[in-house]
Parts: C-alpha cells; structure tokens; sequence
C-alpha cells in the first residue's frame, strides 16, 4: 500500500472523532422516554454486530487506510453483496443510537460529524477502488454506500 497524506488526514481525524465521542461531556442534554430506550439498545448491539461481521468478511483485505492493499480482492459478497462500506454502516448506527440513548447532544454532533468524514472518506476510497478494480463501477451500481438502495 502507498499511503498518501489523504489516507493520514482521514484516519487521523476518524481517530480524534472516536476518541472525542468517548468524552463524558454533558453539553445540550436531552432525556427521550424511557420506552424509546428498549428501541435504541438493540441498536446499538445491530451496529456493532455489523462492524464485527464486515471485519471478518473483509479477512486479510483489511486496512484503517482507505488506500486499497496491494495483492486485496473485491469483497462483493455477504454484507458487502448489498452495502459497499458495512463498517461505516454499523459505527454509524452504533454511535447515533448511543447517542440518543445516553441523550447527549454533544455524542449526537461527533456521530453527525462521522457520517460528514465517512462521506468524504468514502468517496476517496472509491475513487482508488474504481481504479484498482474496473468491476466496481458496476458493483457501485448494484449496492448502496451505507444503507441497501441508498
């Protein structure tokens, strides 16, 4: 892989948002009824079993970088056969849901602020996969970015 300042911007800025979604700070919060809670949790649990399952289904063609490994495969099956990027997908689903579940405004802009970074990082991403692979033009067409469809 030949990392460019692209891929150290991306993955640096994902890594102070993690971190910043960790504060404890209790900046614009909210409290949702309590029944709205039973929904969130399995939410939350969903995202992370997303992230654990596009993880193992990505095997050795993992990397935090969106630059492609050099010798990766295109991984179209399993999630991926319906969503191109299932790891956002799940840490976007995770984080809203926490959240709105922990009713912090402040965890709700860094969750909105990850979905602006894995926009643009994905975007990257499939601009250097549209190069190494000329089959994801077509798979592009046939699977959303975070969600089925969309």
């Amino acid at each position: 892989m030949n990392l460019k300042a692209k891929d150290i911007a991306y993955v640096g800025l994902q890594l102070t948002l993690f971190l910043s979604f960790l504060l404890d700070i209790s900046l614009l919060s909210f409290r949702l009824p309590v029944w709205i809670d039973y929904l969130l949790l399995p939410l939350i649990l969903i995202g992370g079993g997303v992230v654990l399952l596009a993880l193992l289904q990505l095997k050795t063609n993992l990397s935090i970088f969106p630059s492609p490994l050099r010798g990766s495969n295109l991984i179209t099956h399993g999630l991926f056969k319906y969503v191109r990027h299932p790891i956002y997908s799940g840490i976007l689903l995770s984080a809203f849901a926490l959240a709105l579940y922990l009713g912090s405004g402040y965890k709700l802009l860094i969750a909105f602020l990850l979905l602006i970074l894995f926009y643009f990082k994905s975007s990257y991403e499939e601009k250097l996969l549209l190069q190494k692979f000329p089959e994801y033009k077509e798979y592009m067409k046939r699977s959303g970015r975070f969600l089925p469809g969309i």
